[in-house]
């Protein structure tokens, strides 16, 4: 049966969305594929409020987390972990070969200046972390961190895993001065996955070219020559970029600072909620997601719960990670409304009641 999704990814993807990408396909060669490029570039720039290249590829944000990486260091990095997803990119980065130090941040709490004073070595070429980390709803400062690590060594590079943060919370771009902030189509964007993005800094590009076996499919460099001029380096998924066209003009009439509050408004319903009905939720006070909530379970049943719930048309995601047994999440990003995220929350109501 079709459900209702408040997952952390993918999400719903609303009816015109869908609409947009039933369209006649181009090639990805064509004087109309580079319109559409070239427009979908200069909306991320206008609604992130950058001047950072803008790169696109098909597939799963990971890929451009490991482009990054590949680019952007050539023996050692430093990762910044509070979650799965922080420690998938350390994974990535030791796959790659590169010795990773590592900074371990307890689950549930924020990663800070403080955690990685005097450990950001002059040898470490690139710094990694996930502004929101997926797995336990943690959003934490990255133009803090990034300050921190820009004190402690200048020449070291930044990337940022944005994936669930990027267009439902103000990530400050400008502010943060990183040299690769990845997200993807997946989550706060509202769209089917598949496509990936990244904002890329000169340092980065400057830095790729002293560095070797940067592979093909996502080498900055080649990326860089190509989408200068409005294209892919490789064969592009032209129905999602119809999307994402379409999805950047609502963002653009919304308002993004109204995008960023109507997640605020979702937020804390779903805040309010589990400290009414359950345990709270598990990340701390102050550095909560606007994206994901992470709910303590208690002695819920969740599989019985989450169950009924279907039946009813809805779905939510099980926890994840170290956490997995202690918690539930529930995605409130995108399209997704107050109003419906009061609707879901009440059939909660009625099935915590039965």
């Amino acid at each position: 049966m079709s459900r209702t999704l408040f997952t952390v990814g993918p999400v719903y993807v609303a009816p015109d969305t869908l609409e947009s990408m039933n369209r006649p396909m181009i090639t990805h060669r064509s004087k109309e594929y580079k319109e559409l490029h070239g427009d979908i570039v200069e909306k991320i720039k206008k609604t992130l409020d950058t001047d950072m290249d803008v790169f696109l590829v098909a597939g799963s944000a990971t890929a451009f987390l490991e482009g990054a990486i590949r680019n952007g260091s050539a023996s050692r990095t430093m990762g910044i972990t509070n979650g799965s997803f922080g420690n998938r990119s350390i994974e990535i980065a030791e796959l790659n070969g590169r010795t990773v130090d590592k900074v371990q941040v307890p689950w549930g709490k924020a990663m800070k200046p403080e955690d990685i004073e005097g450990k950001v070595s002059k040898d470490v070429e690139l710094v990694h972390w996930v502004s929101n980390e997926s797995s336990t709803g943690v959003f934490s400062d990255s133009v803090a961190l990034a300050k921190s690590v820009r004190e402690q060594n200048p020449d070291a590079l930044i990337m940022v895993d944005a994936v669930t943060a990027a267009y439902a919370m103000d990530i400050k771009v400008k502010d943060m001065d990183a040299d690769a902030i990845v997200f993807g189509t997946q989550k706060a964007l509202a769209l089917p996955p598949g496509l990936a993005i990244m904002l890329c800094s000169e340092r980065m590009l400057e830095k790729a070219k002293t560095v070797p076996n940067r592979g093909f499919y996502t080498d900055l460099l080649k990326i860089k020559k190509q989408s200068d001029v409005n294209y892919a380096l490789t064969t592009p998924p032209v129905s999602l970029m119809y999307g994402l066209d379409h999805q950047l003009d609502k963002i653009i009439s919304e308002g993004v600072q109204a995008r960023y509050a109507r997640h605020q408004r979702m937020a804390d319903m779903v805040r309010d909620w589990a400290d009414r009905r359950l345990a709270g939720v598990f990340p701390e006070e102050g550095y909560r997601s606007n994206s994901i909530g992470v709910l303590n379970r208690g002695d819920l049943d969740f599989d019985n719960f989450h169950s009924k719930l279907k039946a009813r048309g809805y779905e939510i995601s099980n926890g994840y990670g170290d956490v997995k047994e202690k918690t539930f999440r529930i995605g409130h990003m995108g399209d997704t409304t107050p109003e419906a995220i009061g609707e879901l929350l009440s059939v909660m109501d009625e099935i915590l009641e039965e």
